[in-house]
């Protein structure tokens, strides 16, 4: 099957500098990833690799979507930030949806990278995660209806672990999970979710991303995907640009509608 970039994702790329990807070379790099067994260690791929009948797809950011986890984030980076400091404005805010290395490249020099990782860990191993409203039950609804579902987090393994100490089950949601590990570029790029779309055998078009922060709904936009943009961590105002739909939490969420515009796009 050949899949190309829709017109929005050529014009947003235009404007915002966001280079489009050539699907199909995308789709022929990366289709093989589950039978390679590219994986977290651990994970129950379930149906990662059964495609048949794939129409639409799911792909949800973690933090901010499904964890309460974002005010606490925020916490963590001014601390750093204070010890460390960048000169950045809203520091803490700016880098929401990067991975660490792209955090660590950009604002910081090599000699202080180790320094920060170790901090960024420790306070990270006494966080308690808590699932946000609506998400659960959201999840548990489409794995009845047999809906895929990929995790798409900027989350490295090390976090990954620790979510798995406090949330055990919440992996099993998913035919398979997108990590800072598994890819090359963070969002803004929408490598992660065309990776995540790939894997579920489903065009990025049908798929809904959902996000909280603006770089991922910029990712999902620049991706081609339908975004839903929660207000779990900035204003409507900074994400709308970017979102098909904004709502406050995955409880707001009208599932049934939200299945029926993803098949008919």
């Amino acid at each position: 099957m050949i899949l190309f970039v829709n017109l929005k994702t050529i014009v947003h790329s235009y404007c915002t500098g966001i280079q489009p990807v050539n699907i199909r070379d995308y789709k022929m790099k990366n289709l093989d990833t589950c039978d390679k067994g590219l994986q977290p260690s651990g994970h129950d791929r379930q149906n990662c690799c059964d495609k048949t009948e794939a129409t639409i797809g799911f792909l949800f950011d973690l933090d901010g979507v499904l964890i309460d986890s974002e005010t606490e984030y925020t916490r963590i980076w001014q601390e750093i930030d204070r010890q460390y400091p960048t000169g950045v404005d809203n520091f803490a805010i700016k880098i929401k949806g990067q991975t660490l290395p792209e955090i660590l490249n950009r604002h910081y020099p090599a000699h202080l990278h180790q320094n920060i990782i170790d901090m960024l860990n420790s306070m990270e191993q006494k966080m308690r995660y808590e699932m946000l409203p609506g998400a659960r039950e959201m999840l548990e609804a489409l794995r009845e209806r047999g809906i895929g579902c990929v995790l798409v987090t900027s989350s490295n393994d090390v976090k990954m672990r620790h979510l798995r100490e406090e949330q055990p089950e919440l992996e099993g949601f998913f035919a398979d999970i997108v990590t800072a590990d598994r890819i090359s570029r963070s969002k803004p790029d929408p490598e992660g979710y065309l990776l995540g779309a790939s894997l579920l055998g489903v065009a990025p078009e049908r798929c809904v991303v959902f996000e909280d922060s603006a770089q991922g709904v910029r990712a999902g936009h620049a991706a081609g995907a339908y975004v839903t943009g929660l207000t779990t961590t900035l204003p409507k105002e900074q994400l709308e640009p970017y979102c098909d739909l904004i709502t406050g939490t995955l409880a707001d969420v009208d599932l049934d509608r939200l299945i029926t515009i993803l098949e008919n796009r």
